[in-house]
């Protein structure tokens, strides 16, 4: 089983490009967007300082400790999950028989080498998300090693200096972890494609809408919005 980019039609290749750009435009807009309309991840950053300006004074930590371990158990679930994934996509192309049978048995647009063809942006996205995944994974370990360098005394010079590089940090992870969730939604709008032109189309509209939606739009950017009574 060969599979040759050129022999794609030139709509699938527009719209192949049209993906990856909604895809890098989406992720920019909610990282950099304007100042009259901030996104629910560049909220969230002033929420994690508080978090961490909050925990110089906490007595027990326990609960911090706790929250920062959910955060890792959730890149770890993640990031497995892709794996997981990665493994059956490869599998699958990897497997001219098997994609032949999927094509005859599903409604699946185009002969088998083709269709083989068009998981690979599935698996591009899913590879991306993993490595994604893995690094926040490893930064909240990082954080949570901040966090205990924190000195108990609030008074102590080092006190919220260490806080606030635990913050940064814990920021950085979870922008990560976020370009991570990003490209699986990609991954799944990828899968449209098997479905022909307009099945792309839709799924890179629906996917862009929603992240948009979610990021600009939601009733949780609304409540997080109010930082004051």
């Amino acid at each position: 089983m060969t599979m040759d980019l050129g022999s794609l039609p030139t709509l699938d290749l527009i719209l192949l490009a049209g993906l990856i750009l909604a895809w890098l435009v989406s992720g920019w807009l909610s990282e950099h967007p304007p100042r009259s309309l901030p996104s629910v991840s560049l909220l969230m950053e002033e929420y994690r300082r508080d978090w961490m300006r909050t925990f110089v004074t906490r007595e027990p930590r326990i609960f911090d400790a706790t929250l920062i371990d959910s955060l890792r158990q959730g890149t770890a679930f993640f990031a497995s999950a892709c794996m997981i994934a990665i493994g059956g996509g490869v599998a699958l192309i990897g497997n001219a028989a098997a994609v032949q049978r999927l094509t005859e048995e599903l409604p699946l647009n185009g002969p088998g080498p083709e269709v083989a063809l068009k998981m690979l942006p599935v698996i591009g996205f899913l590879a991306n998300a993993l490595l994604k995944f893995v690094w926040a994974h490893r930064l909240f370990g990082y954080c949570s090693i901040l966090m205990a360098a924190v000195p108990n005394d609030p008074q102590h010079p080092l006190a919220f200096h260490r806080a606030g590089q635990a913050a940064e940090i814990n920021i950085t992870a979870a922008r990560s972890f976020n370009r991570g969730l990003k490209s699986i939604y990609f991954a799944l709008a990828a899968l449209g494609w098997l479905l022909g032109p307009w099945g792309f189309l839709t799924g890179t509209v629906l996917a862009t809408g929603i992240l948009l939606r979610r990021e600009f739009a939601s009733h949780s950017r609304r409540v997080i919005l109010a930082r004051e009574p």
